[in-house]
C-alpha cells in the first residue's frame, strides 16, 4: 500500500462512504477502508485551488488598475495565445482548452514541492486521463472541421495505391500519441520527485534547494511540452490543405 498523505487519510476517514459507492457502481476493485488514493486527493485539491484562485482573480479584474495577479495571468494568456496562433489555424478557438491544460498540469506538477503533498502527475492514471482527453478532442475537432469522411480520408494519403500502407501506419501513429504524452509527463515528474526527496533525506541545506529549483523548471517545462504537443496534434487535425 502506498504511503497515505494526511489529506488522503482525512478523506478516507470522513468520505469513505461516497467514494466506495462510486467505485462499487463502476465495478472498480479497491480497498473499502481506503477508497481514496493520493493522486485523486491531490488532483481534487489542485482543482479547488484553481477555482478559488480564479474566483479571486475575477473579483479583482480591472482595466484601469490591474493588480499583480491579473498581470501574471494576462502574461500566461498572451503566451498561450501566441503559441496557439503559431501552431493551429484559427488557434484562438482552442485557447480555453490549451490554457486550462497548461495551468492544470502546471499546478499539479508544482504542488509536490509543498511539504506533505505530492504531484498527482507522478501517477500514470493522471497524465493518461489528460492524454486521452486530448486524443478524443483533437480527433473530434478534426472531424468537425472537415467532416468525418474527409477527415478519415487523410489517413489514406494522397494516392489510393498508398492507402494499404499508410492507413496502418497512421492508425498506429495516432494511438501512440496518448501513450507518448502519458509516459513523458509521468516519467519526468516521477524522476524529479524522487531526486528531490532523495536529497532532502540526505541534507536540508543548499543542495535540496538547488534540486527543488530544478523541480520547478521541470514542472514548467513538462506543462509547456504537453500543451505544445496538444497544439501540434490539434493543428494537424484541423489544418486545411493549400
Amino acid at each position: 500500500m502506498e504511503h497515505e498523505l494526511w489529506l488522503t487519510a482525512l478523506l478516507n476517514r470522513i468520505l469513505a462512504g461516497p467514494a466506495n459507492a462510486v467505485l462499487d457502481a463502476v465495478k472498480w476493485q479497491h480497498n473499502p477502508a481506503h477508497p481514496w488514493s493520493n493522486w485523486l486527493s491531490m488532483e481534487l485539491l489542485v482543482v479547488a485551488i484553481i477555482v478559488v484562485l480564479f474566483a479571486i482573480l475575477r473579483s479583482r479584474l480591472s482595466v484601469d488598475k490591474p493588480g499583480s495577479l491579473q498581470h501574471v495571468f494576462e502574461l500566461v494568456y498572451e503566451f498561450v495565445k501566441g503559441q496557439a496562433d503559431e501552431s493551429v489555424e484559427h488557434g484562438s478557438k482552442y485557447i480555453p482548452y490549451f490554457g486550462t491544460l497548461f495551468i492544470f498540469i502546471l499546478f499539479m506538477n508544482l504542488i509536490g514541492i509543498v511539504p506533505g503533498f505530492e504531484s498527482p502527475t507522478m501517477t500514470p492514471a493522471v497524465p493518461a486521463g489528460l492524454a486521452v482527453c486530448t486524443f478524443i478532442l483533437y480527433n473530434y475537432w478534426g472531424a468537425r472541421e472537415h467532416g468525418i469522411g474527409k477527415y478519415l480520408a487523410h489517413f489514406a494519403g494522397p494516392m489510393p495505391w498508398l492507402a494499404p500502407i499508410l492507413i496502418p501506419i497512421e492508425f498506429i501513429s495516432h494511438l501512440a500519441r496518448p501513450l507518448s504524452l502519458t509516459i513523458r509527463l509521468y516519467a519526468n515528474m516521477f524522476a524529479g520527485e524522487m531526486v528531490t526527496l532523495t536529497f532532502l533525506s540526505l541534507t536540508y541545506l543548499v543542495i535540496p534547494a538547488v534540486f527543488m529549483g530544478l523541480h520547478v523548471f521541470v514542472a514548467l517545462l513538462q506543462a509547456y511540452i504537453f500543451m505544445l504537443l496538444t497544439m501540434i496534434y490539434v493543428g494537424s487535425a484541423v489544418a486545411h490543405e493549400h
